[in-house]
């Protein structure tokens, strides 16, 4: 299972990775060596081994439930716990620095937004680049999180300021009510992600993307709001789908973080799972207050 997040897609935790051969290994092929022989690294070591034994070989055999194996090195769900509260906690900080240290007045506005322009640009890049790098770098996942939230501090002030008082708290609590609300949903079991609802939160993703992108092109070339679909009547909707669809991409992550421990990800991977939850919940939050400043922007 593949997330729509690019980071997971790129090195993540799907089950046709490197990761995911723990259990696949241990399935018994029809006319093949039998679990625990030479052909099977995994389900009998070669002596000399410390983790020779494997108790949950035979397990997996029976119940095709996927195990993390005992050694160390594993990623933890604390350790991606820890990664994502870093991350996040460095683009809050960032975030409430710039609110403070950039103001929006008649006076600034304008050098205030091109630094925060520049610094989302750089973030994007950054973004790119670690999303294509084989390895999670935890430079550039910090950097990238102080530059985003340099971006949102400011883009949070212009909004609060000048159309939409108390938009910013607002986007907040509704970006941490469906983070709650995905992950209590996930947990119970009411959320089923398998390859059904990846395609159908793809699919939508992109069309979503597609007329987004169009938009933007009209925008900029033809001025005003482009084709409405970020202003009035149908920017409300498209900003319902946007958020529902950060719902969606929350629930993909759970799964990809889920199997990345149970199927023994590397440590280091926590990184990458704690920048793809904040590249999620960055995405639901600009939808959040994007939806607010048009509400309000309309009374």
């Amino acid at each position: 299972m593949r997330s729509s997040n690019p980071v997971f897609s790129r090195r993540g935790f799907s089950r046709d990775n490197g990761y995911a051969q723990f259990n696949a290994a241990q399935q018994p092929q029809a006319g093949g060596p039998a679990v625990g022989t030479q052909a099977n690294p995994y389900g009998q070591a070669p002596a000399g081994n410390p983790y020779a034994q494997n108790p949950y070989a035979q397990q997996d055999v029976q119940y095709g439930a996927p195990q993390a194996p005992a050694t160390t090195g594993r990623m933890t769900m604390d350790d991606v716990i820890m990664r994502t509260a870093t991350t996040l906690g460095l683009l809050i900080v960032t975030a409430a620095l710039s609110w403070v240290l950039l103001p929006v007045d008649e006076a600034n506005l304008g050098k205030s937004y091109g630094i925060a322009i520049g610094a989302g640009l750089v973030a994007m890049i950054l973004g790119f680049v670690q999303a294509f790098k084989r390895k999670a770098s935890p430079p550039i996942i910090l950097a990238y999180a102080a530059l985003e939230g340099v971006f949102l501090g400011v883009l949070s002030n212009v909004v609060d300021t000048h159309i939409a008082s108390g938009a910013a708290m607002q986007a907040v609590l509704g970006t941490m009510a469906v983070f709650t609300g995905v992950l209590v949903a996930y947990k119970a079991g009411w959320i089923r992600v398998n390859r059904r609802f990846y395609g159908f939160v793809m699919a939508a993703a992109m069309g979503f993307v597609l007329l987004m992108g169009i938009n933007l092109l009209f925008a900029v070339f033809g001025g005003g709001d482009g084709l409405g679909f970020r202003s009035g009547g149908l920017g409300i909707l498209f900003g319902i789908i946007g958020i529902l669809l950060g719902a969606c991409f929350l629930a993909l992550d759970f799964k990809q973080v889920e199997d990345g421990v149970a199927y023994g990800a590397p440590k280091d991977e926590a990184w990458l799972a704690a920048f793809g939850l904040t590249m999620t919940l960055v995405w639901i939050y600009m939808e959040f207050l994007r939806l607010i400043a048009i509400l309000q922007g309309n009374d």
